[in-house]
């Protein structure tokens, strides 16, 4: 599986992937739709923070089940845990180096109706 090396927009988190970047999702709820991340799941074991996750700023929202994590210093949110499946990671494969966004099919999801 391919390995891809992502970080925020000033390098102070910096997190590994291992996966097949086959589709992104994107999201209709209100902070997606601001945020304009492309988001793409991977298991835990396909996951490797390089940077120490204590450092990271959260958010939570409405349910207060998903966690974003965001740089403190920069504010781009690199990755999250998402309510609907909290034992994956979301990346932002925005935050991923050498990636050509207009190659990956695109999956519409409509977060802004879940209860």
């Amino acid at each position: 599986m391919p390995r891809y090396l992502g970080s925020c927009h000033c390098g102070q988190v910096r997190f590994a992937i291992e996966a097949e970047l086959d589709h992104v999702r994107v999201c209709d709820c209100s902070i997606c739709r601001r945020r304009g991340a492309l988001i793409h799941r991977v298991a835990e074991a396909q996951f490797e923070l390089l940077s120490p996750l204590d450092e990271l700023a959260t958010h939570r929202f409405i349910t207060r089940q998903a966690t974003d994590y965001f740089c403190p210093h920069c504010g781009i949110l690199p990755f999250r845990r998402p309510r609907t499946a909290p034992h994956l990671w979301a990346i932002n494969v925005r935050c991923l180096e050498d990636i050509d966004l207009d190659a990956i099919r695109i999956e519409r999801v409509s977060g802004s109706r879940l209860p």
